[in-house]
């Protein structure tokens, strides 16, 4: 009895050191398989255009752009995130993503020229592994369009349930003809191993012909970082600075549009103060960008939530909201309008932001 009584410590000791090994071993293989399987972008990359556009582009011509950060199809008015806060990791199930893709394609049929599309999944997990691009591509008739990949991951291990697989981007629609689409990576803030199961940010920049003259209509469609210490941010919005500055040498029209991450140093937050506890976004100093830039977002509706908890059945007063998606344009090109289209944040976490201007 004594040797049976001294012996179940014994046992105890060596099943929790067999359950230890298991979960090291198991851990390190998650690692090699993330390793080995992990998204590594070139610096520069051509890409695909898809479908058909009719419309001609020439000086003179005034066309509207809209740009929307989509939330996958899953960040709709009933969702939260745990990254901002909430406790949501699936927030959508497949009905409620088709339900929020309808709303979006009901905004997109309004026929703006260029749409620029951030967070659209092709299969995800997270968005019941439905591809949006394809449903965009299928339902927007008369538009060409591009893709590039910004978060491609085999298997997301956190939190707890994982996000699972992850390959999501960002897309541009567009009217006119595109002689050339390219993705251009940005710098990642991440090293090993958080790196291997985030995002590589990207721009996506389309070069559409301007008829009668040598210049192109250039457009970069942007999300840059949002969960960095803010060197990233910062590293990003001067590698876009620099696209701009090359292209406006060239003499070329230049609109970069898209979720920022970051609110404008000339805008007017006021009606945004910031929440303790609550996502805080960046800020883009405008005076570090020299040149008759335009830099523009609308005041008067802001273009994202927080999703610390879900925004239906709410009290709308207390939510943190932000400034962040916009445009920069360049100085050959006359703004006519910049406008928030309020959505109450049904389908996305987002507004869609519109623009209208002309070539001059």
């Amino acid at each position: 009895m004594s040797r049976k009584k001294r012996s179940l410590p014994a046992r105890f000791l060596r099943g929790a050191g067999i359950l230890l090994l298991i979960i090291l071993l198991l851990a390190a293989g998650l690692i090699v398989f993330l390793s080995v399987t992990e998204y590594r972008p070139a610096d520069r990359e051509t890409l695909e255009i898809s479908g058909a556009a009719g419309k001609t582009l020439a000086a003179g011509d005034t066309i509207t752009f809209m740009t929307w950060n989509i939330g996958y199809g899953a960040l709709g008015d009933n969702a939260d995130f745990f990254m901002d806060g909430g406790t949501g990791v699936k927030t959508a199930d497949a009905d409620r993503v088709n339900a929020n893709l309808n709303g979006i394609l009901s905004m997109a049929k309004l026929k703006p020229d260029v749409i620029f599309f951030q967070e659209i999944d092709r299969d995800s997990a997270r968005s019941s592994r439905i591809n949006e691009l394809e449903r965009m591509r299928q339902e927007l008739e008369g538009y060409e369009s591009s893709f590039a990949c910004n978060f491609k991951v085999a298997f997301l291990p956190y939190p707890i349930p994982p996000i699972g697989k992850v390959d999501s981007g960002i897309a541009t629609f567009t009217a006119f003809p595109t002689v050339w689409a390219e993705r251009i990576q940005l710098p990642v803030p991440f090293s090993w191993p958080v790196r291997m199961a985030n995002l590589k940010r990207c721009a996506l920049v389309s070069r559409l012909p301007v008829e009668g003259s040598d210049r192109e209509l250039v457009l970069i469609n942007l999300h840059l970082e949002a969960y960095d210490s803010g060197e990233g941010k910062i590293a990003q919005t001067a590698a876009v600075a620099e696209l701009l500055y090359t292209e406006a040498a060239r003499g070329n029209y230049v609109v970069a549009g898209g979720d920022f991450n970051q609110i404008f140093s000339s805008e007017d937050t006021s009606a945004y103060p910031a929440q303790p506890g609550k996502w805080t976004a960046g800020e883009i100093d405008v005076t570090r960008i020299p040149g008759d830039w335009q830099f523009l977002m609308d005041e008067t509706v802001p273009s994202c939530r927080s999703l610390d908890r879900p925004y239906i059945g709410a009290d709308r007063e207390s939510f943190q909201y932000y400034l962040i998606d916009g445009y920069i344009v360049s100085g050959n090109l006359r703004v006519e309008e910049c406008r928030t289209r309020d959505l109450d944040f049904v389908c996305s976490d987002h507004n869609p932001v519109l623009l209208r201007v002309t070539l001059n």
